[in-house]
């Protein structure tokens, strides 16, 4: 068959196919454009961080045509569509040129024009093989047609320089602009105009080709001056990777990673843009001057106290950091001290203890099922008798154990899940004695969102992300930050107590001094920590308004030298503090703080402590009490009213070993103080020895109660501990 016979047959279907063509609406086309990444916003809008989600193309916000530079626009039309205002959708006179050059065998400028080729665009079929059949070419002219019918020409314009694709996976105008020149494209200039559109032919040519090209449309646009330098410009643009497309500040990569999910998402979170951007270089600035120390990650989490909102949420020290990419909220280390707090919280609650009761701060060995446990002081000094108040304010070890074992460390546990401490999986005699100095792996997300339950008198809620509350992606044991009921805690008398002892200046000075990053010019309560080895350090606490909680440490687990949680964590706390409550020039009001008023049930006691041979008494003062407690004479106990069980512990399960003979296995029965004349042992009601000696009991399997009495039979303790017998081996 001839060309010509070609060209007839070819009309004929274009003009029978018109009416069976459907092309989908300009607003259906921009509707379905979907960048690759997906964008964290600030509260107020401001972009936080940036996620690539499709790794097949980098495809940037659809860009409106006014917001596209003149110069590309026509750059673009001289390159691929002379007479693009002129047709109907088909250059007639360049397809005639072209079938006549076809007819001689020359080569010649191709004749589809801009509407045929974002048909082609719009065919996810024809775009995928690339070369197209003469009947996909009509199918494509007819479709040029009807698009023309339906379609303005701006239209056509905005739509295929936001689809076509220029080099490599950039695909739009905006990220061949951003990709290329670092720019937006309402700032691209003639001679990148000229490269760009030099691209639509050959997206993956050497940069002196592409140079060549752009020359020649340049002399086209009566520009050929600008040729002088185009081989430079096509280098650094072509030759080299010197932008990102999409050039968002990472201020919040943790977070974003957590809530973005789908290309082109724009999802706003709670988090204030100034405050992120503050605490991220605070953090680094602090990282910095103590890098000589062996630490180089940290983190900072902020909330709102009352409505639960996240307002900075710094995963990592970035650029300082090994392991940039590991998120330190969530991360879990060991607590350190800041678990104290809800132990005496909860002694507090059980009445246990006052503020004003005396702990005896000296040498302590207890047995474990591992051996001997012997706590130590920070310092390692002891102050004898001390009372609850300066025991926690001052952070001291052994006051915490010695109040551990008098609440029982499985009783402990659970509190501190109703805190929201979902990582402490296992019950409390797993952890042991050591829960109370943080032996326990926690993450700083939960340890805000409970100090903010402190500061919330002691009603736990869940935190929130984003305004509509959608919960970050988390680990199975941090899911529930996000998640659960409003519940009780801790009551609010005992909230506010431990409150009022991490806001007292004069308390801690005996550990950290007057004039600490702790002492803030307006109420705030915090506490440190530091866990073994120095491995991990914290600084947690909340004002009226705000909690703020930073980890310092290294991701790799690596200890420190000589960093301790007033070292390292709090100079972080008290400078995002005191930014969120001091204004500034910008507009930024100034947030005042003071302490709360105490709850029904507090007694306000002005009490003094007798002194002793062993106690040195604390000044007079004036004495907060949960109502019934009250006093307004302190001395030492003695001895005996101190002693209870302290091995077995309650809710204990000891496991007996078939291969080693059962006197060998007896197990202690200890006082946590020595026992006063005729005190005896009682085990399932049945007499099990003296108590104020060395006792051991030949254990059997089963269930039993270990009580404490003294010489008028009286239970002075009581513990329910669990004996197992194991399976001989083989």
């Amino acid at each position: 068959m001839s060309r010509l016979a070609h060209c007839v047959a070819a009309l004929t279907l274009l003009l029978t196919s018109l009416p069976a063509l459907a092309l989908p609406s300009f607003a259906e086309v921009r509707a379905a454009h979907q960048p690759s990444d997906a964008w964290l916003l600030a509260r107020d809008g401001t972009p936080l961080a940036t996620r690539r989600l499709d790794r097949s193309v980098r495809r940037l916000p659809w860009v409106k045509l006014r917001d596209i530079s003149p110069a590309l626009h026509r750059a673009v039309l001289i390159s691929e569509d002379k007479r693009f205002l002129d047709h109907a959708g088909v250059d007639w006179q360049a397809a005639a040129a072209g079938a006549w050059g076809n007819l001689w065998n020359e080569r010649r400028r191709g004749a589809s024009t801009l509407s045929m080729q974002l048909v082609g665009l719009l065919d996810a079929e024809s775009r995928r093989k690339g070369r197209r059949s003469l009947l996909e070419k009509i199918d494509q002219t007819a479709g040029a047609l009807l698009l023309e019918r339906h379609w303005s020409k701006d239209q056509i314009l905005e739509a295929y320089l936001n689809l076509v694709p220029f080099r490599g996976e950039l695909e739009g105008v905006a990220a061949m602009s951003r990709g290329l020149f670092g720019k937006w494209p309402e700032g691209l200039d003639e001679q990148e105009a000229a490269l760009a559109a030099a691209l639509l032919r050959a997206p993956n040519a050497r940069p002196d080709l592409v140079a060549r090209r752009a020359c020649g449309l340049l002399r086209e646009m009566q520009r050929e001056a600008l040729c002088r330098d185009i081989d430079a410009v096509a280098a650094v643009a072509l030759g080299s990777v010197l932008h990102r497309p999409d050039q968002t500040p990472q201020l919040a990569p943790h977070l974003a990673v957590k809530l973005l999910t789908q290309p082109g998402q724009r999802i706003k979170s709670t988090l204030d843009a100034g405050l992120q951007r503050f605490a991220g270089e605070t953090l680094r600035r602090h990282l910095g001057a103590l890098e000589k120390r062996n630490v180089e990650d940290g983190a900072v989490l902020v909330a709102d106290n009352a409505s639960g909102e996240i307002l900075a949420w710094v995963g990592s020290s970035g650029e300082l950091s090994d392991a940039a990419e590991v998120d330190g909220v969530t991360a879990l280390r060991q607590a350190g001290s800041t678990l104290k707090p809800f132990l005496y919280g909860l002694a507090f609650e059980r009445r246990d203890l006052t503020a004003a009761s005396l702990i005896e701060d000296a040498p302590l060995t207890l047995a474990t099922g591992n051996g001997l446990y012997a706590p130590q002081n920070y310092e390692p000094d002891y102050r004898g008798w001390v009372s609850a108040r300066m025991a926690l304010a001052g952070s001291l070890n052994v006051p915490a154990v010695k109040t551990l074992v008098r609440i029982g460390a499985d009783e402990f546990q659970q509190r501190l899940r109703r805190f929201g401490f979902d990582s402490l999986t296992e019950r409390g005699d797993w952890y042991g004695y050591s829960l109370a100095l943080g032996s326990a792996d926690i993450s700083l997300l939960m340890l805000a969102n409970a100090y903010r339950t402190l500061a919330n008198d002691g009603r736990w809620s869940s935190l929130r992300a984003t305004p509509e509350g959608k919960a970050p992606a988390c680990r199975a044991d941090s899911c529930g930050t996000f998640g659960g009921s409003p519940r009780r805690a801790m009551s609010p008398q005992a909230s506010f107590l431990v409150g009022d002892i991490l806001a007292d200046h004069a308390a801690r000075a005996g550990s950290f001094g007057l004039e600490s990053w702790l002492a803030t010019p307006y109420w705030s309560a915090a506490k440190t920590g530091t866990s073994k080895d120095m491995r991990d350090n914290w600084c947690a606490g909340f004002s009226r308004r705000y909690t703020v909680a930073v980890w310092v440490g290294n991701a790799s687990g690596a200890a420190m030298h000589d960093v301790s949680g007033i070292s390292g964590a709090a100079p972080v706390w008290r400078e995002v503090m005191d930014w969120l409550h001091r204004g500034d020039a910008a507009g930024r009001g100034r947030v005042n703080s003071r302490a709360a008023e105490a709850p029904p049930g507090m007694v306000a006691q002005t009490i003094r402590f007798e002194p002793s041979a062993q106690h040195t008494a604390e000044p007079q003062r004036r004495e907060w009490f949960i109502g019934g407690t009250e006093r307004s004479v302190v001395r030492p106990a003695q001895a005996q009213a101190l002693a209870r069980i302290s091995y077995p512990a309650e809710g204990m399960v000891i496991a007996l070993d078939p291969d080693i003979p059962p006197g060998r296995q007896r197990l202690p029965l200890q006082l946590s103080a020595r026992g006063a004349a005729g005190w005896q042992w009682r085990i399932d009601g049945r007499p099990a020895g003296r108590a104020d000696r060395a006792s051991r009991w030949l254990p059997q399997p089963g269930k039993h109660r270990l009580a404490l009495v003294d010489a008028k039979d009286a239970e002075l303790d009581a513990v329910a501990f669990e004996v197992r017998a194991l399976r001989g081996r083989r």
